[in-house]
């Protein structure tokens, strides 16, 4: 079993994957081509995606029964102890150009302060 899953990529694209594989919600591929049209398949996705992410996974022989493989994703595989995971960009890292933030002031609030003490 083979799913190609297309986000932002030309409709031409869709068009040429329809040829060995269905469609069956807006940018999903499912179908079970042998292992050379497979991979035929995704270097075809890799040149023409253009602006747009492609995911492929696949059935393989290993102990989670299947595999895949990204383009141009945030999230990328990662070996695991022989165990593939999709390691996500850190949300809390500083992007480039920007600040970093500041720890929150240690203790109370001056809201908390007046809630439990009372307003004077």
């Amino acid at each position: 079993m083979t799913v190609i899953v297309l986000t932002n990529c030309p409709a031409g694209l869709r068009g040429f994957l329809t040829r060995w594989l269905l469609e069956i919600s807006a940018g999903v591929f499912v179908g079970n081509p042998s292992a050379r049209i497979r991979d035929v398949l995704w270097e075809e996705v890799q040149q023409y995606a253009g602006q747009g992410r492609a995911l492929l996974a696949h059935t393989t022989n290993n102990e989670q029964g299947f595999t895949f493989r990204t383009h141009d994703h945030a999230w990328h595989p990662a070996d695991h102890e022989g165990i593939t995971l999709i390691r996500r960009p850190d949300s809390n890292a500083p992007s480039q150009g920007a600040t970093t933030r500041q720890s929150p002031p240690s203790g109370w609030s001056r809201a908390a302060k007046r809630r439990r003490f009372g307003r004077g």
